[in-house]
């Protein structure tokens, strides 16, 4: 069976305080993560406090944009075209959730390298998203 990959409508997200650079590297093609100063972790979703030591010195990083599977799902009937959600642990050693795009969506596995892509939203910034490599 194949499931080939179909692009579809991505709505815009809605922009919590200080997502904006994260969308805006995005939009240009870059994958940034918050980047505690205090205790060198990387942290995804963007929040202005560290979710490890609760400090506010952090900054947004530019990141390689690549990793591997951890763990994934292909949603088939819940929408007008098929998709795979994912999680992916990125290189930097965080894990994101987000779509696996651009392949058949039967061939995905866990433990696949994956790379950054980005995909646009309606009226809105491009979405990180990923691809097998």
């Amino acid at each position: 069976m194949t499931t080939p990959y179909q692009d579809r409508k991505i709505p815009a997200p809605k922009l919590n305080y200080g997502d904006e650079p994260y969308f805006d590297a995005a939009t240009q093609g870059k994958l940034m993560l918050k980047f505690c100063n205090d205790c060198k972790q990387y942290h995804h979703y963007p929040r202005a406090l560290c979710p490890f030591c609760f400090s506010d010195k952090t900054e947004f990083k530019e990141v390689k944009g690549t990793g591997t599977v951890y763990s994934y799902s292909v949603t088939r009937t819940s929408g007008p075209v098929p998709y795979a959600i994912a999680y992916v642990t990125l290189d930097e050693g965080i894990t994101m959730l987000t779509n696996i795009v651009d392949c058949d969506l039967d061939t995905i596995r866990c433990g696949q390298k994956v790379a950054v892509t980005f995909k646009p939203s309606e009226d809105g910034p491009a979405i990180p998203m990923f691809k097998l490599v």
